[in-house]
């Protein structure tokens, strides 16, 4: 088991409508000394109720399902204010569903095919509080509904107004898929001074993480996908 792993197990709930692939989750996360499986569920009500309930840590969100969708459901949880974080699990021809689940609050997503290794590494990343969407594979989200974003005029976005021109210019790098490292060498700058800048830009735009900057970042125009 991880040391870094918190002392208690992290609760997750999983929920897909197809009892099969619910059974492979459970079966790779089962094998971790720091994961929990607390329930299942077969659609986005009983999410939503088992949530409420149970208080997981992680929600394994499928986005397709009958009576409430990923997306539907994912807002109730966040809406609810609850202390859970939601990781979406998609298939990458099901691009609107998951921008609608990351505006919605989503903490991430994952593609369903994802190694069980990457899969274990973002619940517990999620559930310590961090996003786990590669901004790479977001930005190419993106790009194929590029046509459904505003179209930027040059000037600076008026809700980026609160932030300063460094901040802008770390905002524009994250949502161009570095990383803090990343960053930090191209700035020529330190990662805590990285982290500290992502830091300042979340709290000033009132975003819950880097997921959601990402997407700010594309819909105000101040990154610009490719045609």
């Amino acid at each position: 088991m991880n040391t870094d792993s918190p002392q208690r197990p992290i609760k997750v709930l999983l929920v897909d409508d197809q009892p099969l692939l619910r059974t492979g989750f459970r079966m790779v996360l089962g094998a971790e000394d720091d994961i929990d499986i607390v329930a299942e569920a077969g659609d986005g009500a009983e999410a939503v109720d088992l949530a409420r309930r149970l208080l997981p840590d992680v929600v394994l969100m499928d986005i397709r399902m009958p009576r409430l969708d990923g997306v539907a459901a994912t807002k109730s949880i966040v809406d609810a204010k609850l202390p859970v974080r939601v990781l979406i699990l998609t298939t990458f021809d099901l691009d609107e569903y998951v921008v609608g689940a990351l505006r919605a609050g989503a903490a991430g997503f994952l593609a369903k095919d994802v190694p069980a290794e990457d899969l274990i590494s973002a619940i517990r990343s999620v559930a310590s509080g961090e996003a786990v969407v590669a901004p790479r594979i977001l930005r190419r989200l993106l790009e194929k509904f590029v046509d459904r974003l505003p179209e930027p005029d040059g000037a600076t976005p008026a809700s980026l107004d609160v932030l300063t021109e460094r901040e802008r210019e770390v905002l524009g790098l994250v949502a161009k898929g570095l990383s803090n490292a990343e960053i930090a060498r191209e700035l020529t700058v330190s990662e805590t001074t990285v982290k500290t800048h992502v830091g300042h830009v979340l709290t000033k735009l009132g975003l819950r993480d880097r997921v959601q900057a990402v997407v700010l970042a594309y819909e105000t125009g101040l990154v610009k996908p490719s045609r």
